[in-house]
């Protein structure tokens, strides 16, 4: 094991004497300064003399629409808020949070490790940033094999303890909890939510956005973020990735880093600084493995999309509101904002112009490429921040009816048909939030029903937004899901013309009632043995030791992993059976057209290809990549005479 060179770097040349905090330091650093002219509103609890503001002084502070945030003003040794981490690939990466620090205080955090059969000890020490008050370590050589016991301590007294797991590989399941939305008008702990997370013990959490609504002040809302939900992240992976309330935004175009100039930011585009978007993302998102392609977007605002496999589950780690362009000023008004439509003669086909971006050409090569390459995993998913539809009715209150809303991944269609085939060649389900109602969808591409199955998870605390599925004729779509407790399942289109088949929503039934605005949590169960992925959708204040009767009606649904690609099959390639036995990676390409049909991992040894067409077709294998052996031109047939052929590799 070794401290990561960036970070020793870092802690020598800031020098251990001069990382106090003087008062000049606090004073020259405060007001407008900070993060440039016109942006005095920014982190104004968290900087300069933090200490004797409103909120912090025992005064309350302003509170607007949101409740009142936790005091930054805590006793010493309780200055370390919380700490997340994951690991990948023999490297530990571990962000600690920190409550803002006063004059003569260190900026320097420390993480200690307990290795088995050994005693407490340093492993790195890191700075402090400001603004921000957050550490980053990141240690290499990692040996996952082990659970660890690890501490980020601040000066003498104080520390947050917690453990970093050993990789799950050897589990049949892997268990991913889906979150995001969590309300900052309602304050205060999320027992019941935590509660119920450790007792299901999730091996990675994943919050995919608005950890808080606190626009202007994310320190503070990062803080208090983590104070609600320390308990279970202390101990598990942790991904955490901003949404649009995160940096500050309604919604948010990114149009890869340019200024956003107009209210509601929908000419594209970050309506704050760079400086606080970065600190934002440098807050949420540092403890991610490395970037793929780290090269900033315009203006320098960082990138952070990339994989993490945990037990041999790959998770690809998209932004999908980054890249995307913004609606105003490039498709007509039609409806109350840029972004939402509500004429009901306008044509989805004339928004889907050229040129128009989703996920970006830098994000769809790394799907391309994520999608071919299973080294260490045996199935696939991707985690974003919204869905690539827009399974929703009625937006904000019950009776609010709207046709098509431009702030889903729905739109623009050709880059986010584009986006589902890249998934659809993994074979992978794609886990998201934002929408504050939680669907199972299953995307159709060109026809329903062949793309792959996103799972919306539902609002952590849903008192900002209520949405609701609800088809104006009350009538189910074709192909409902039989049996199903739900009214309205089956094929349909959404308002930007996306085929989808609705497979299970939990809308609210009494926003008024606490207890009735459909909120919860997901859960993804990855079964690498079954090759089977279940969603569970548990409500916030429900018990999960009552078993599935306590989930929302229609779930958990369980889905195999060779249905996320659900073309109609025109035959079959031969049984290619392993001469050793053991599992390989296979990729199909179609010859006619060159397109890479699906790469994926065989199980038991041997693995028997469908197609979607008559023709010829190039087979590739290999034991992590489709590399070690091409067989080309090879005619699909009726299964019952595709026959079998054995494979060296």
């Amino acid at each position: 094991m070794k401290i990561d060179r960036r970070t020793a770097i870092k802690t020598v040349a800031v020098g251990v004497g001069s990382l106090a905090i003087t008062p000049e330091f606090l004073r020259a650093a405060d007001g407008k300064k900070l993060f440039g002219e016109g942006f005095a509103n920014l982190e104004t609890l968290t900087t300069g003399e933090w200490w004797k503001r409103p909120g912090n002084n025992g005064k309350p502070a302003p509170r607007g629409r949101k409740g009142a945030p936790p005091s930054m003003n805590v006793p010493r040794d309780q200055v370390v808020a919380f700490a997340m981490y994951t690991h990948q690939g023999g490297v530990l990466k571990l962000s600690a949070q920190l409550f803002p620090l006063k004059p003569g205080e260190k900026r320097e955090a420390r993480l200690e490790l307990m290795l088995p059969g050994q005693k407490w000890s340093v492993a790195a020490r890191a700075e402090v940033h400001y603004p921000g008050w957050d550490a980053h370590f990141r240690i290499e050589d990692w040996d996952n094999t082990n659970d660890v016991k690890y501490r980020v301590c601040h000066g003498e007294k104080a520390k947050f303890e917690g453990l970093i797991r050993r990789d799950p590989v050897d589990r049949d399941e892997i268990v991913v909890a889906n979150l995001s939305c969590n309300s900052s008008r309602t304050t205060g702990p999320r027992d019941e939510i935590v509660r119920n997370l450790r007792r299901l013990n999730p091996d990675l959490l994943f919050f995919g956005g608005d950890q808080h609504y606190r626009h202007t002040e994310h320190t503070t809302g990062w803080i208090e973020f983590g104070l609600q939900y320390r308990d279970v992240i202390r101990d598990r992976p942790t991904v955490c990735i901003p949404d649009d309330h995160d940096v500050g935004h309604g919604n948010v175009w990114g149009e890869s880093g340019k200024r956003s100039t107009i209210r509601g930011d929908a000419d594209g585009g970050y309506r704050y600084p760079v400086k606080y978007v970065n600190q934002v993302q440098r807050q949420q998102t540092t403890s991610l493995p490395d970037p793929v392609d780290p090269e900033p977007v315009s203006r320098k605002i960082g990138v952070y999309f990339t994989r993490l496999n945990i037990g041999g589950v790959d998770f690809a780690i998209l932004e999908d509101r980054k890249f995307k362009s913004g609606p105003a000023g490039k498709i007509p008004k039609m409806g109350p904002r840029p972004d939402h439509i509500n004429d009901p003669k306008y044509d989805p086909n004339k928004i889907d112009l050229p040129g128009l971006q989703l996920l970006g050409p830098r994000q769809e090569k790394f799907l391309e490429d994520w999608g071919a390459d299973w080294t260490g995993a045996e199935m696939k998913g991707v985690l974003s921040q919204t869905a690539f539809c827009g399974a929703v009715h009625m937006h904000g209150g019950r009776n609010s009816r709207l046709l098509a809303d431009l702030d889903c991944n729905g739109w623009p269609q050709t880059p986010s048909r584009r986006a589902l085939s890249l998934i659809r060649r993994a074979w992978a389900v794609h886990l998201c939030g934002d929408q504050h109602l939680a669907v199972v969808v299953k995307h159709g591409i060109n026809e329903h029903g062949d793309g792959p199955y996103g799972f919306t998870g539902p609002a952590l605390v849903n008192t900002i937004y209520g949405r609701w599925w609800h088809p104006l004729d009350e009538q189910p779509g074709p192909n409902p899901v039989p049996d199903s407790p739900l009214p309205w399942t089956g094929d349909f289109k959404d308002g930007l013309g996306n085929k989808i088949s609705m497979m299970a929503y939990a809308n609210p039934e009494d926003r008024s009632d606490e207890r009735k605005r459909a909120d919860g949590f997901g859960i993804a169960r990855f079964n690498k043995k079954k090759r089977e992925v279940t969603f569970e959708c548990w409500p916030r204040f429900c018990d999960v030791e009552d078993g599935d009767k306590a989930q929302y009606p229609g779930w958990p649904i369980t889905v195999k992993q060779e249905a996320n690609d659900g073309r109609k099959v025109a035959g079959y390639l031969p049984e290619y059976v392993f001469a050793d036995g053991k599992d390989c990676v296979v990729q199909v390409v179609e010859e006619a057209s060159g397109e890479v049909l699906y790469t994926t991992r065989s199980r038991g040894g041997r693995f028997q290809p469908k197609v979607f067409s008559k023709g010829k077709h190039t087979v590739k294998i290999g034991r992590e990549l489709p590399d070690a052996k091409t067989l080309k031109g090879v005619v699909s047939k009726p299964k019952a005479a595709a026959g079998q052929a054995q494979v060296s590799v």
